[in-house]
């Protein structure tokens, strides 16, 4: 069989987790290879995602390298043995791109979803018509066929928040998000409704971050993702990014996007909660922020 000429982002993160585990121990691939009889250069392919490794073998070198942890070794086993082929992969063709694939395959895999935005609805949450006016704002010269196919895809993504055993998803959307004025009003009207509907289902949870949140203290100025795998040492951080890859797996970057978060979370307002804010009129919290806004535009 032949190298994978483009390896997926879940088989070069097994791969990297592999390498880790190996500089962890202190080992050359010419003595880690050679103890599970492997040569140097097969174990780098294995580590750089470009070629597969058998149960048997993925567990020989777990035991070199002194790793223990059987929930660790079950899920590395897991990533070798899925073939990735998952509804995504019908979309194999342009406009859509490999990082668009791995992310809805990232997806499908995780347990909990941690979404934080600045300025924009989380694509997870947002309506068609948004979507539109998105593309139609910030992707001018694509055509309308390939904005629909943008819209087709991340609409299917959706998917996985309302499907059976569906992962738990916690948004933290800045006040920003909710004022921008790139949508007509009736378009932000729709979106922000479906963003209340949308926590009636017992897996969502939306915070509102207002403006008088003191978020200096986070030192964040991006956007970000933490899909939480059920391993944590496999969660996975998604930075949308122009010039580099936008998935973080580097373990000291996952604690401190993680702590981002839960910081960020305590910052923000309380989450929506519909029942609550039908009786509690006075209550200062997400949905009365939110409620606030959809008057005021």
């Amino acid at each position: 069989m032949g190298l994978r000429p483009n390896p997926s982002q879940r088989q070069r993160r097994l791969g990297l987790e592999l390498r880790r585990l190996r500089d962890e121990r202190g080992l050359t691939a010419t003595k880690a290879g050679g103890e599970i009889g492997l040569s140097a250069a097969h174990l780098n392919h294995i580590e750089a995602g470009r070629t597969a490794i058998q149960p048997v073998k993925l567990r020989a070198l777990a035991d070199v390298c002194g790793c223990k942890d059987e929930r660790l070794i079950d899920a590395l086993i897991a990533i070798s043995q899925s073939n990735g082929r998952g509804w995504w992969s019908e979309y194999n063709h342009p406009p859509h791109n490999d990082d668009a694939r791995d992310l809805a395959e990232l997806e499908s895999m995780s347990v909990r979803h941690r979404a934080f935005q600045w300025v924009l609805v989380p694509g997870m949450l947002q309506t068609a018509e948004y979507m539109r006016a998105l593309f139609e704002s910030g992707e001018p010269d694509a055509s309308p066929e390939d904005q629909e196919a943008f819209i087709d895809f991340r609409l299917r993504r959706q998917r996985v928040l309302t499907e059976a055993r569906p992962p738990e998803f916690h948004a933290v959307i800045h006040e920003a998000a909710l004022r921008m004025e790139f949508a007509q009003r009736g378009v932000m009207e729709r979106q922000i409704e479906h963003l209340i509907e949308m926590t009636r289902k017992p897996n969502i949870q939306v915070q509102l971050l207002p403006f008088r949140a003191n978020v200096n203290q986070v030192r964040f100025t991006c956007s970000f993702d933490c899909y939480d795998s059920a391993v944590s040492e496999l969660s996975t951080i998604y930075v949308e990014h122009p010039a580099q890859s936008p998935f973080v797996t580097d373990q000291s970057n996952l604690a401190q996007f993680s702590d981002a978060f839960t910081k960020l979370s305590a910052l923000a307002l309380p989450p929506v909660d519909v029942e609550a804010g039908s009786s509690i009129p006075t209550r200062r919290d997400s949905l009365g922020l939110i409620q606030h806004l959809l008057y005021d535009l």
